[in-house]
């Protein structure tokens, strides 16, 4: 699993939005919300009970490349990517999750924190990690710390990044792409507001590309 695996399944989506979702009834909206605004990616993360069956609406809509995240352990990778999943993120580098995505055929995007993790990810051949969580971890200047050993390192930093924070991010070379969950909050959810994540989500990608 290779960083161009992962840059081939994101098409050159630079947002990433990390998605967490109580209830079915709710992935086809937000799926059409979040196309409409441009996105073309999307994470749905198994954190609640209903995120294989959100996993598998949003991947069946056609609009967007679906993936797994908070993956933590080899059978949820398995159901994941029955369900559709595109790609696998996990919080942490486990070998076994590593192992299952590749025996499944999908890229892995592992997460770490320090530079001891991101050696154990490079001894096993990847090369697009997850920094997480980004932000409590010290945002761009712990990502810049981390990228100068490891200068073919690509990184999708996710955690605690938000609008203003973005167009940061995607200006160093060293970053493929950046998740997100304001585009598609909870409250958002809970409130049925599709309009504002269609307007947030129109706002990161503009930012995205300029």
């Amino acid at each position: 699993m290779t960083r161009t695996d992962l840059a081939s399944v994101l098409d050159g989506a630079r947002v990433l939005p990390v998605l967490t979702v109580r209830h079915v009834s709710t992935a086809g909206p937000l799926a059409d919300a979040l196309a409409a605004g441009g996105a073309r990616c999307a994470e749905v993360t198994y954190r609640t009970p209903d995120a294989e069956p959100v996993l598998k609406e949003m991947a069946a809509h056609g609009g967007l490349v679906v993936g797994a995240g908070t993956v933590v352990t080899p059978r949820q990778a398995e159901r994941a990517v029955a369900a559709g999943a595109r790609f696998v993120v996990s919080p942490g580098f486990d070998e076994e999750v590593v192992a299952k995505c590749r025996e499944l055929g999908v890229p892995v995007v592992p997460g770490i924190a320090t530079a001891t993790e991101l050696m154990r990810a490079l001894k096993a051949d990847l090369d697009t990690v997850k920094l997480f969580p980004a932000e409590p971890l010290g945002g761009l200047r712990t990502l810049r710390a981390l990228a100068a050993p490891f200068p073919r390192t690509r990184f999708v930093p996710t955690g605690g990044i938000d609008a203003s924070g973005l167009a940061a991010y995607l200006a160093d070379p060293a970053v493929l792409a950046v998740g997100g969950s304001w585009m598609a909050t909870a409250a958002h959810l809970e409130r049925g507001d599709y309009e504002e994540i269609r307007r947030l989500t129109a706002e990161a990608v503009e930012r995205s590309v300029t």
